[in-house]
């Protein structure tokens, strides 16, 4: 990959990362929202908002899409400075702006990770017939293989070839997305954002397209989904991790392996954040006292402490912080 490695980097509170939304008339607003609605729904989780969005086209100005809501976009230039970069399709794969061969150069040189959705996937596939392994969205598969003789169609939501990810598009925009804001953001943070939008399995990029009748599930392992469920089910009264492993059938250690394996954190730990992550949501968006939250998710004693110790800043102070942000 050429520039600096921005992949499953460790969050860092200090800054925020960067996404260039890229469209051309008669973009796929399903695809936007999918973007969009996942990193706005992350700040507003999130005590800092670590997500920035700019909406860009090739000649900037208002475009419109394919169901006429209008966008107000800034053009693209040479030396972006976006961490990641989604580009969404329009149902035309001829389009002439979706020829953006150069342009991805330019975000992939200075580092970024440029996601093509459905049909922007299927021009750049068609452009680049060197590669190898690459995703569209089904539909756009006959129209691959009438173009160029051969196309030897994946059928996952999303593949990354380097810097370079093509992705299904439509609905399964929101995995993408999310699987993108987890890289920064906690497991449980993250489930929360899920949760909101009411998304009730979250796939990963190798997760196939749906009509191919394949059955997912929210981490890949159904234990796992059932403890979990277990947890959401009982935040308000959180039940011990052994009373949890009993339900499930399962040793302490062989849970504690799924949560590590499949969530970079232990049982106890993901709880917590659980718990926090729905009290931080309950804190910014909801008129509820700190006390009455701390009740609601959980900590019947200590609230503020927990919470300082995990975001660094107290519940009272975050709220009066948010609450002066002009809009």
């Amino acid at each position: 990959m050429g520039g600096k490695n921005k992949l499953h980097l460790v969050s860092d509170t200090n800054r925020q990362w960067q996404f260039d939304i890229v469209v051309a008339d008669g973009f796929v607003l399903t695809e936007l929202a999918g973007v969009v609605d996942v990193i706005r729904l992350a700040n507003r989780v999130c005590p800092t908002p670590p997500f920035a969005w700019t909406y860009r086209s090739l000649s900037g100005g208002m475009i419109e899409s394919s169901s006429g809501a209008i966008v107000s976009t800034e053009r693209m230039i040479s030396q972006p400075n976006a961490d990641y970069v989604f580009v969404i399709g329009n149902a035309d794969p001829d389009c002439p702006d979706l020829a953006l061969g150069r342009k991805v150069s330019d975000y992939t040189f200075r580092g970024a990770q440029v996601f093509l959705l459905a049909e922007a996937a299927s021009r750049y596939i068609h452009d680049n017939g060197e590669i190898e392994t690459h995703t569209t969205h089904w539909e756009n598969s006959a129209f691959l293989r009438e173009r160029t003789g051969a196309f030897d169609a994946n059928f996952s939501i999303a593949t990354e070839n380097g810097p370079v990810v093509t992705c299904a598009g439509m609905g399964a925009t929101v995995d993408v997305t999310l699987e993108v804001i987890g890289r920064h953001i906690s497991g449980a943070a993250r489930m929360t954002v899920a949760d909101i939008l009411l998304h009730e399995k979250i796939r990963d990029f190798g997760s196939q397209q749906p009509f191919s009748g394949v059955k997912t599930t929210t981490t890949g392992d159904d234990k796992l989904d059932q403890c979990i469920k277990i947890m959401q089910a009982n935040v308000e009264d959180p039940v011990p991790i052994n009373e949890i492993v009993a339900a499930l059938g399962l040793s302490n250690r062989s849970l504690e392996r799924k949560f590590k394996t499949y969530l970079g954190a232990t049982p106890n730990t993901f709880y917590r954040e659980m718990r926090l992550a729905k009290a931080n949501n309950l804190l910014l968006n909801t008129t509820m006292s700190v006390r009455e939250i701390g009740l609601a998710c959980g900590f019947p004693n200590g609230f503020s402490a927990v919470y300082k110790s995990f975001y660094g800043i107290t519940p009272f102070v975050l709220r009066r912080q948010r609450r002066s942000l002009p809009g």
